[in-house]
């Protein structure tokens, strides 16, 4: 267990890069556009089979690339590579699909941005030191963007609030992986790393995506969708973040998940016609402002 619960600080503690923005605003567009293709996925999927084709689509685009299957991880990293599958891939890919059924797109990106809240609380622990003063100012504000995004929906019905707690239960469980993640990312590189969660985490989502299946009806569109979620969030996006973790740690790459939000935000208005309530656009602004101060240079 001590060797699976480690982490460590990013290559570059300054003030992000060109490359590091470049990541950063990648995993923006990437990520934020999942939630409303997860559900067009949604329409005509069960959760259990959108899981499986994302993380499946994901896997398979892995394993077209070279260097992820040839790299070797040593054995004993292996149970952290396993248990990074589990909670990075099985649980969250299973819980936030089940969560939107209950709650919208929009708001299901929205409470994604309490990740590094829950980052930071992990990683403080791991490395019995507290982030940043500029990054604690972030979180301060992120936090209070979060409470303004979930309170609309956690106070409206039961079916809501429950969507809710299954989103936060996700982002608890990014919060242990991409602590996990970074020093196995300084040591393999992202690539071969990522192929192998994503393996792990396809075995495991099989058996309730066979049971989704039988719950499901085919459509275009649902798994033009699911498909691209797997081969660009899943597959390439992992990728990417694997890459930004690895360089600015694993508390100031999550801050990406304060952007998110206003992607899925916009993408549910615009394509699914979502009402988002005024205080939810409040919380937004907050995440934001807490994204700007945690890109800042580690003082």
């Amino acid at each position: 267990m001590a060797r699976v619960l480690t982490t460590s600080h990013g290559l570059n503690r300054q003030a992000f890069s060109a490359t590091d923005w470049l990541l950063f605003a990648s995993l923006s567009l990437i990520w934020g556009s999942s939630f409303l293709l997860m559900a067009i996925g949604l329409d005509s999927f069960h959760p259990g089979l959108v899981t499986l084709l994302r993380v499946g689509f994901g896997a398979g685009f892995m394993l077209l690339v070279p260097r992820a299957r040839n790299t070797r991880i040593d054995r004993e990293d292996w149970p952290a590579v396993a248990t990074v599958g589990l909670i990075w891939i099985a649980i969250p890919f299973t819980l936030f699909p089940i969560a939107q059924q209950w709650i919208a797109s929009g708001v299901a990106g929205m409470l994604n941005g309490a990740t590094p809240i829950f980052t930071a609380v992990v990683a403080s622990v791991l490395l019995r030191e507290l982030p940043g003063t500029r990054q604690r100012v972030g979180l301060i504000l992120g936090f209070g963007g979060i409470i303004a995004i979930a309170l609309p929906s956690a106070s409206t019905e039961a079916t809501a609030a429950i969507g809710v707690i299954l989103s936060v239960i996700a982002t608890i469980c990014y919060a242990f992986a991409s602590n996990i993640i970074a020093p196995l990312q300084q040591r393999y590189g992202s690539l071969p790393l990522m192929a192998r969660m994503q393996w792990v985490g396809l075995m495991l989502v099989i058996p309730y995506g066979a049971f989704g299946a039988a719950s499901s009806t085919f459509s275009w569109a649902s798994f033009t969708a699911t498909a691209a979620v797997g081969v660009l969030g899943t597959g390439l996006g992992l990728v990417l973040m694997g890459s930004l973790i690895g360089s600015v740690g694993p508390t100031r790459a999550t801050f990406i998940t304060y952007i998110i939000p206003v992607v899925a935000l916009v993408l549910g208005i615009v394509f699914r016609g979502e009402v988002i309530s005024p205080i939810a656009i409040a919380g937004v602004a907050l995440v934001i402002a807490g994204a700007a101060f945690a890109s800042r240079r580690e003082i």
